[in-house]
């Protein structure tokens, strides 16, 4: 079967606050889903109500699809569109480097992009999980998280071409935060070109465990 590749989104004029609003709300809703969070839509829903239109019409129109599921409906698809799925994947160094020798080093990169922050990502996520990065976006904005998301945008393409492909309500949130992002230039128009071709290196690392996740950012000071 043939994958057709989605166009780039235009970007839209946003202030430095709505842009860390919407990446805090994708932050959220791109997690796994609890209780809680599906108690907080009305929230979110006023929250997003003064973003640029494009912006908050994507997030409306994930929450209005979700709206209707129970929670256990709502876990099922988290599971099954982002943990079954390698084209899926909320990891953002897997689409470069996949599951080759070059994440290990990726992933340091990460941590110390929290870390010059003056944040520590939690044990238990690795640092590359993009709704860390939305919130580390959210809450430090500046050219650290503008590169950790940059560097990364061939990947977020991929992510969000797959999850319009599957017909999924979180194409919508991928799409609010492309909107938020530059304009995609040639040299990453060419990666993701390349991704959505061949997907991500599948050279396996033997590592003795597992690498484990963690899914929110923490102030340094409060790991002391």
């Amino acid at each position: 079967m043939t994958r057709t590749a989605l166009p780039f989104l235009t970007p839209v004029t946003c202030t430095g606050p709505q842009r860390a609003v919407a990446h805090m709300t994708a932050a959220l809703l791109l997690d796994y889903p609890t209780a809680d969070l599906r108690d907080g839509f009305a929230t979110l829903r006023s929250t997003v109500a003064d973003l640029p239109r494009r912006v908050e019409k994507a997030f409306t129109s994930f929450l209005d699809r979700v709206d209707v599921w129970d929670l256990a409906q709502h876990e099922a698809e988290y599971v099954r569109t982002f943990d079954l799925k390698r084209r899926c994947a909320l990891y953002l160094t897997f689409y470069a480097a996949g599951d080759t020798r070059r994440r290990g080093m990726a992933l340091v990169t990460f941590v110390e992009a929290y870390r010059a922050c003056g944040w520590q990502p939690p044990p238990d996520e690795l640092p590359d999980f993009l709704p860390a990065v939305l919130e580390l976006s959210a809450r430090e904005p500046g050219e650290i998280s503008d590169l950790l998301l940059g560097a990364h945008r061939d990947g977020l393409e991929v992510l969000r071409s797959a999850l319009h492909d599957l017909g999924s309500p979180y194409a919508d949130v991928l799409d609010a935060v492309c909107l938020t992002l530059p304009q995609v230039d040639a040299a990453t128009a060419e990666r993701f070109t390349a991704l959505v071709a061949a997907g991500p290196p599948q050279e396996m690392v033997g590592l003795s465990a597992p690498l484990l996740p963690f899914p929110t950012t923490r102030p340094v000071e409060a790991l002391s």
